[in-house]
């Protein structure tokens, strides 16, 4: 009776938590911060709760690029494209041969260093919107030296993702991309690549979890629109430290679950 109990408290969380992350991504990012526990504490090995986490939360990043379609740049999409596949495939093969018991260990460095990407992402974002208000003379991107650049960025994201996005428009920055939405809406076409070969992997490899999985695509997707919303009238600042001090106290939660053995 008590273990049912605590299996319906768990599936009232997933549900709660895949909402909230939908919200959380639509108005700012960093919604896998609540999902991807919520999906560990439904039992679901740590490897199979990742992979079932990024198909679960995918179809909003979709949704985000029909959105900002318009402002991706051309002219540098083939070389992204390129090192989404690549990078993404990396992650994904690395990640499905990892351990479970290694990937648990590297739960809390993964979410404590996506928290940090997420924490500074603010700052950046200023920095980014400042050289937009003073652009530079547009001039011709390197195509191969850009792709190079991003694989170790694009591999992230197959791996665990968290934080990667913000990564992707630093990079892009600096090489000569001034204007503010074009890196938003490239930023969000390296996350769903990525994303998206990982994903075709984890379906063939049998890593999704499907009844958990679209139990939290349907209520992230209810969240999102939800947060969409919202987005217009919640302070950014304010929204960005509450996912922080999140992401920082499910590290030290998973830290500490590790030390106790």
């Amino acid at each position: 009776m008590l273990s049912s109990h605590i299996l319906n408290l768990h599936y009232i969380w997933l549900v709660v938590a895949s909402a909230l992350a939908g919200v959380i991504n639509a108005m700012a990012g960093g919604g896998s911060f609540l999902s991807f526990p919520a999906m560990l504490g439904m039992g679901v090995l740590p490897v199979q709760a990742n992979a079932t986490n990024t198909v679960a939360v995918w179809p909003g990043q979709l949704t985000s690029l029909a959105t900002l379609r318009g402002d991706v740049r051309r002219d540098v999409l083939l070389s992204v494209s390129i090192s989404c596949v690549v990078g993404g495939v990396a992650g994904a093969e690395v990640l499905l041969h990892t351990q479970q018991t290694t990937f648990f260990k590297l739960i809390p460095w993964l979410i404590l260093i996506g928290t940090v990407l997420f924490g500074i992402s603010g700052p950046v974002s200023r920095w980014l919107r400042s050289r937009a208000e003073h652009p530079h003379k547009k001039r011709p991107i390197p195509q191969v030296a850009l792709a190079v650049s991003l694989l170790p960025v694009t591999f992230y994201i197959g791996y665990f993702g968290a934080g990667g996005g913000f990564l992707a428009m630093t990079i892009l920055a600096l090489y000569g991309m001034d204007d503010m939405h074009e890196l938003n809406a490239m930023k969000v076409v390296a996350a769903l690549l990525s994303n998206l070969v990982a994903i075709v992997m984890f379906i063939v490899m049998r890593q999704v979890v499907w009844h958990f999985c679209l139990i939290s695509m349907v209520f992230a997707g209810m969240g999102g629109y939800v947060g969409a919303r919202l987005a217009k009238k919640t302070n950014p600042d304010v929204l960005r430290a509450i996912i922080v001090i999140t992401g920082c106290v499910i590290a030290a939660y998973f830290f500490w679950k590790q030390a106790q053995g």
